[in-house]
């Protein structure tokens, strides 16, 4: 799988997140931001992420690391860098 494969499936669940996919083979790291975050848990967050990948998770990806945000937070977080 690649990671604009990751990404357009993301997108095609979260239709207003910015999506950020890297990573090959198996192995990825995908940073999330959507306004649908907002007033999730992160656990919420992730397994709202994780809907949109269905059982590719523990097949064709076997490993996802998972970053997301709330616009808000993403532009604090930008800033402080």
């Amino acid at each position: 799988m690649q990671s604009s494969e990751i990404e357009a499936l993301i997108k095609a669940g979260i239709p207003d997140a910015e999506v950020i996919v890297q990573g090959d083979g198996d192995h990825f790291e995908a940073t999330v931001i959507s306004e649908q975050f907002e007033n999730c848990t992160m656990v919420k967050q992730h397994q709202l992420v994780y809907g949109t990948l269905g059982d590719r998770m523990g097949g064709e990806i076997h490993a996802l690391a998972l970053h997301t945000h709330t616009p808000e937070e993403w532009a604090s977080r930008r800033r402080i860098q």
